[in-house]
């Protein structure tokens, strides 16, 4: 491999017609090493010839190979290295969450051809995940930041709401000059839009169904605003609406309800609603809010707190 041609000439041979070639393991041997067998066989296996090689714990030949050579493998090494599978580019991230989206709507079985941009191969096929193809640093786009959060937290963000959370999490990895960790970017998401009481803090509420008018509903709201204890009522065809009426009733309505969406996250007893509310205040401002909470009613309600207390900030 000494000009670095070992992988191209060994599957040009192939395709002449050899029937057998010889490597070591991540290239191994003297001056500039030898072909790299783990590449020359998983290029075959990506391109639906398996090769007969068994790679499906390649992290754990690779411990092996360190181990006993005291070689190490570059962290963008082709299939073995540390980075091989991970994006921190936006456009990058953007793709791969995509394809990632479209194999799960599809059916992510081995009957359907894997067809993720920058992925060549299923992680999965070589014993490794998914957890680290995306990683965030300041340079990330807010499909990445999106992505990580709907994969491990299960927050399907709506489409328009990516550029807001996107922009906080890159500014959050720019002033500490470092990759974020999943958690971390999970933290700084809950710290906005699912902490923020200022200066409207929802206390308490309950709603009752008004007697024969259909959908519509009495929102009865215990409220901090700017410190002030208030109590609040209003009517609409349900919570949200009725709570919105409550706030204009006080003259706190400065603002129009422009996009309201709910998901479930988990299961079984353990299930809670996602809401996001978007807002536009009188004065242009546009925001979105969250809320988390086992109740569909009052994740949409605190939602709307959060929206409410974004577009003040």
């Amino acid at each position: 491999n000494d000009r670095g041609t070992g992988t191209a000439a060994t599957e040009l041979g192939l395709l002449a017609g050899a029937d057998r070639v010889e490597g070591t393991l991540f290239g191994n041997g003297e001056r500039t090493g030898n072909l790299d067998v783990v590449t020359a066989a998983l290029n075959m296996y990506a391109q639906g010839l398996h090769p007969g090689l068994d790679f499906s714990d390649l992290d754990g030949i690779r411990e092996t190979y360190e181990r006993t050579t005291g070689m190490t493998v570059h962290e963008r090494h082709p299939y073995g290295g540390d980075l091989v599978f991970t994006a921190f580019s936006g456009s990058h991230q953007d793709a791969i969450k995509k394809g990632m989206d479209l194999r799960s709507k599809e059916g992510d079985t081995d009957d359907n051809l894997w067809q993720v941009p920058y992925l060549s191969i299923d992680p999965r096929d070589l014993g490794r995940s998914y957890e680290a193809i995306i990683r965030i640093n300041s340079q990330s786009g807010k499909g990445g930041v999106a992505y990580v959060l709907s994969r491990e937290f299960g927050l399907e963000l709506p489409k328009p709401m990516h550029p807001e959370v996107g922009v906080l999490v890159n500014e959050k990895a720019d002033s500490e000059s470092r990759e974020l960790a999943a958690q971390e970017i999970y933290e700084t998401f809950k710290a906005e839009f699912l902490e923020k009481n200022d200066p409207l803090r929802l206390l308490s509420y309950e709603t009752k169904k008004i007697a024969g008018e259909g959908d519509d509903v009495t929102c009865s709201v215990s409220i901090e605003i700017d410190g002030e204890a208030r109590q609040i009522e209003g009517q609409g065809n349900g919570p949200i609406n009725a709570f919105v009426h409550a706030l204009e009733n006080e003259n706190l309505k400065d603002f129009k309800l422009t996009d309201y969406r709910q998901h479930s996250i988990g299961g079984g007893s353990a299930t809670e609603s996602a809401a996001f509310v978007q807002l536009q205040t009188k004065s242009g401002r546009v925001a979105y809010g969250c809320g988390i909470d086992s109740s569909i009613e009052k994740s949409g309600i605190m939602a709307l707190v959060s929206a409410f207390n974004r577009t003040r900030t």
